[in-house]
């Protein structure tokens, strides 16, 4: 997909979360910043200089964008610290001596504002490479592929067991109470549910995400998003001994009836929430895939998340199942 970072504040904000590839991006510009109280930063001039604008230009996107760039590190400086950084740098910045309040930009404001310039060529040039080292960057540290970006949050192989466990809770309740073939049932049920978490169906899933027909689906989704499978799947499995009991065997059409009874009930919606705020930001965030289904949910994913999935947090899957094989050859038998 196509990112325009003049006009998206999420992807625009996913860049400047993303601390694994910040440094990166820091190395790649030739830019010199000043180092001041532990940081580096430039001032207004200096970023018109580098964008190659004029400086009301800065000024009048910082008057327009003023709370996202502030959020990303744009800050005034002034009293002590202004006095202490006019000592310091006189001879590389050109401050009038009556200035009260200086303007700064750190690093992460300063390709804040090149990814709103729309009237700088060597914006538009920074924005393009940005793009490709943020991309290089996540197929890297995923091995050149983010079908199973999932599976590198430690999270992931808790959550999967679990499920496996609420999956056979499932698929024996369908066998045992609910009439219709075998193969189908099974496949209809579980689209259900799909429906009722994420709002599409194991082919329409499939398809965005660019997955075979062998692949397993659930193989690929977060762990907050089985969570929610599982908590459904063992919710209809009670739902559907309890009532087969009452009633004798179901028909999928029953089955479904229950599952839209179950999304209704108030202790799921947090649940379902979180469910489609983490695959919509995600998925969007680290997969560069956008779930239309569940838009409203998207949005930019924190710098802990980069963290958890492709920085210090991540973990090697293969790696984490052989520490974990006696475990997992237990749960088996």
């Amino acid at each position: 997909m196509a990112k325009d970072l003049t006009t998206s504040q999420i992807d625009r904000q996913n860049i400047l979360n993303n601390g694994v590839a910040l440094p990166r991006i820091q190395e790649a510009l030739e830019i010199r910043p000043l180092e001041f109280e532990g940081r580096y930063v430039l001032t207004k001039q200096m970023v018109a200089d580098y964008y190659e604008v004029d400086e009301r230009t800065i000024e009048r996107f910082l008057e327009a964008n003023k709370e996202e760039l502030e959020h990303n590190g744009y800050f005034l400086c002034k009293g002590n610290s202004l006095k202490e950084f006019k000592l310091r740098f006189a001879s590389d910045i050109d401050v009038a001596t009556k200035t009260t309040v200086l303007g700064l930009f750190d690093f992460r404001s300063f390709l804040n504002i090149g990814m709103l310039l729309t009237e700088s060529e060597k914006a538009k040039w920074l924005r393009s490479r940005i793009l490709d080292i943020v991309i290089a960057t996540i197929n890297e540290k995923t091995g050149g592929g983010t079908k199973y970006i999932n599976r590198r949050d430690r999270e992931y192989l808790p959550a999967a067991i679990q499920e496996e466990n609420y999956r056979k809770n499932l698929t024996d309740a369908i066998n045992k109470y609910v009439d219709g073939h075998k193969t189908f049932k099974y496949a209809q049920i579980t689209d259900m549910i799909y429906k009722v978490v994420f709002r599409e169906k194991a082919k329409e899933y499939k398809k965005l995400l660019s997955l075979s027909e062998k692949d397993n689906l659930r193989r690929t989704l977060y762990a907050e998003v089985l969570r929610a499978i599982s908590s459904f799947e063992n919710g209809t499995a009670y739902e559907i001994k309890k009532k087969a009991e009452e009633v004798g065997p179901l028909t999928v059409d029953e089955v479904e009836d229950v599952i839209q009874e179950l999304a209704k009930h108030p202790m799921m919606e947090p649940i379902i929430y979180d469910a489609r705020q983490k695959m919509a930001s995600r998925d969007f965030a680290l997969r560069d895939v956008y779930h239309d289904n569940i838009a409203e949910y998207l949005k930019a994913i924190a710098p802990e998340e980069y963290e958890k999935f492709i920085g210090s947090q991540s973990v090697d899957f293969d790696h984490l199942l052989d520490e974990n094989k006696e475990v997992l050859d237990r749960l088996k038998q």
